[in-house]
């Protein structure tokens, strides 16, 4: 089979992000509108984005070893295909129980292309070039969150479609997407196999994925996304009950966070690559994400409000991952790295778990959305402050340096 050009796979592995979250982010505008039909509170819609994202989590961890025994490209394609069939069901589910095991389900299609898709393309791009390529795979993220936010607004308000027609739109090209990639993208696994060294005594050993550091990375990064996915669940439905903007208008406004999450990512990525020790830069960030998570439901002025919402997106939580991705690899044996960015993924993932819920339970307890956004800013700075008692990275990047699998200590 003759290989596709690696550029065609980035902009496949690219547009697989965009419908990724999309799909995640055509329900939030839309939250009102399936409450109304099946009368849920507030606690009920927060858990349509919770088990969406227990499954997706559950998945990263399996996804690694059936990859490695079945395929990376086979696994991510059924995965995908999975999810584009139950995007599709969610439009045509009848009751609110339905509507539920079918947002599951998509979060078991989904949770098998994290995994597959970086190890593919790590294997596709010449080390020089992978922190470009994964920022122009990554920026899919940013285009689906607002492509989600924008089209399910102007779907459901604007052409008055019903909340249903985003989910079928969405499921045809991203069925698509997933055929393409099972046509065009080639799977290495099986010839990576035959060339794999097996690991030394010391690269099995996860205590090394639990030190100090490491642990408060785990916790930063949890308090981090707990309030990126909490703002992506219920800002468009925050604005349109609490600050009164027109449903079709929330979408527009949403977007606001994904895309100066752009230059923002780009900007301090190329900074952390310059500095020797980024413990700084990352307290700096997260102090500064916190502040805008206090800003956006304080702000009574709109234009505060939504300088709140583009700082957020240029200080925030995709702002602040490329430099704990870069942290990390300083402070990792470099044969452990699949296995440190897998846990990673994983306990950033459990704030999804938890942060859609909690949010729509304190809403009810108070009858206050504002709640949620505050108690996000809290837990970054708990992470912040943890962070400050991490060991300097100058002495962990020169363990890593002089560490080699199998010895015990560094002498």
């Amino acid at each position: 089979m003759k290989r596709t050009h690696p550029a065609i796979v980035i902009f496949l592995f690219f547009l697989g992000w965009v419908f990724m979250y999309a799909d995640r982010n055509i329900l939030s505008p839309v939250m009102g509108e399936i409450g109304e039909q099946w009368n849920l509170n507030n606690s009920q819609l927060g858990l349509m984005s919770t088990v969406f994202f227990i499954a997706y989590s559950i998945m990263q961890i399996p996804t690694g070893f059936l990859a490695d025994r079945f395929g990376r490209v086979k696994v991510l394609v059924i995965g995908y295909i999975l999810f584009g069939i139950t995007t599709f069901l969610s439009g045509l589910a009848s009751s609110f129980a339905l509507f539920l095991l079918m947002r599951a389900l998509t979060g078991i299609g989904e949770g098998t292309y994290y995994g597959s898709q970086y190890g593919i393309s790590s294997n596709i791009t010449p080390k020089k070039y992978r922190g470009i390529v994964s920022a122009v795979i990554n920026s899919g993220m940013a285009f689906g969150i607002s492509l989600g936010f924008i089209a399910a607004s102007y779907f459901t308000y604007t052409l008055n479609k019903g909340w249903q027609f985003s989910f079928y739109l969405f499921a045809i090209p991203t069925i698509i997407v997933a055929i393409l990639i099972g046509i065009c993208v080639r799977d290495q696994s099986s010839h990576e196999k035959k060339q794999e060294v097996p690991h030394m005594k010391d690269s099995q050993n996860l205590k090394r994925l639990f030190t100090k550091n490491h642990l408060f990375v785990y916790i930063l990064i949890f308090c981090s996304l707990y309030g990126f996915f909490g703002m992506l669940t219920w800002l468009p439905y925050y604005l349109q009950t609490v600050k009164g903007v027109e449903g079709s208008q929330t979408g527009i406004i949403s977007s606001l966070v994904p895309w100066a999450s752009i230059p923002g990512a780009i900007f301090f990525g190329y900074v952390s690559d310059k500095v020797k020790n980024k413990k700084p830069l990352i307290i700096f960030l997260a102090f500064a994400g916190a502040v805008c998570q206090f800003v956006i439901p304080y702000a009574e002025n709109y234009s505060l409000l939504l300088a709140g919402l583009v700082f957020y997106g240029l200080l925030g939580k995709l702002a602040l991952d490329p430099v704990l991705i870069s942290y990390m690899a300083e402070i990792t044996p470099s044969s452990m790295y699949s296995k440190v960015y897998g846990f990673f993924n994983f306990s950033g993932m459990l704030s999804s778990i938890f942060a859609p819920y909690i949010t729509g339970c304190f809403a009810d307890i108070t009858g206050k959305l504002e709640i949620g956004f505050y108690l996000s800013g809290v837990l970054l700075i708990i992470g912040a402050v943890l962070f400050l008692f991490t060991e300097g990275s100058n002495r962990m990047t020169h363990f890593v340096q002089y560490y080699k699998p199998g010895e015990e200590q560094v002498k």
